[in-house]
């Protein structure tokens, strides 16, 4: 039995629920990350015994599936959106935006489904969207490569605001003291395609980034949904 179906037990002597329990494990995470999770502290924020907690949830992974549910809330769109490349960009926007608010999210996407009842309502909002475009293996295929996109895209974004908070040193200044090394191993003419993207490239933000490198896989998508 899932903790989805599984009933609570009664609310004595503390006065506890599973969407108690759940709060506080969010607010645990987006202080610390996911590591700062357990039964333990989640009881002690809430002044209850620990073991009271596992009569709600038998185990940490549980706890990660319904934190992960409700952050699900944030990301389901609040109206069925008008086609199937709106779809896809609301969810990808929306996921990076939920996981810019709780940054553990970035550890928990790309595994196996989430069948929480938001995660749920997601999927149906986003593969309504798309029914009716192609067969179903087509479809299927279009959301995993979206969402193969975003998942990396955001993974990356949180890894380098963590690296900034751990090194102290933001992009810029990061890039300052890289500098040198760079400056001298791009001299070498070993690394030609290296030194043009560097001297050449255009420096963009994460969300301008995220939007264009979105754009084109919708638009790689959408040649496979339009074949005869």
């Amino acid at each position: 039995m899932t903790v989805w179906d599984r009933p609570e037990p009664p609310t004595r002597p503390v006065p506890l629920d599973r969407e108690r329990i759940v709060a506080v494990a969010i607010v645990l995470a987006d202080e610390g990350g996911l590591e700062a999770v357990s039964l333990r502290k989640v009881a002690a924020r809430l002044s209850a015994g620990p073991m009271r907690l596992y009569g709600y949830i038998s185990t940490k992974e549980e706890l990660f599936d319904l934190m992960l549910d409700e952050v699900y809330a944030e990301i389901l769109p609040q109206e069925q959106p008008g086609d199937w490349r709106e779809a896809l960009s609301i969810l990808a926007h929306r996921t990076r935006h939920a996981a810019l608010r709780h940054e553990w999210l970035a550890d928990l996407l790309g595994g196996r489904p989430a069948l929480g009842p938001n995660a749920l309502a997601v999927g149906e909002a986003t593969l309504a969207a798309l029914d009716g475009l192609a067969d179903i293996d087509t479809v299927m295929r279009a959301v995993e490569t979206a969402s193969a996109y975003f998942t990396g895209a955001i993974r990356r974004e949180i890894a380098n605001l963590r690296a900034e908070r751990a090194t102290g040193l933001s992009k810029r200044d990061w890039q300052r003291a890289s500098g040198p090394h760079v400056t001298r191993m791009l001299a070498t003419g070993r690394f030609p395609a290296l030194a043009k993207a560097v001297y050449d490239g255009t420096d963009v933000d994460a969300e301008t980034s995220f939007a264009t490198g979105l754009d084109w896989v919708l638009d790689a998508v959408a040649a496979k949904l339009t074949r005869p």
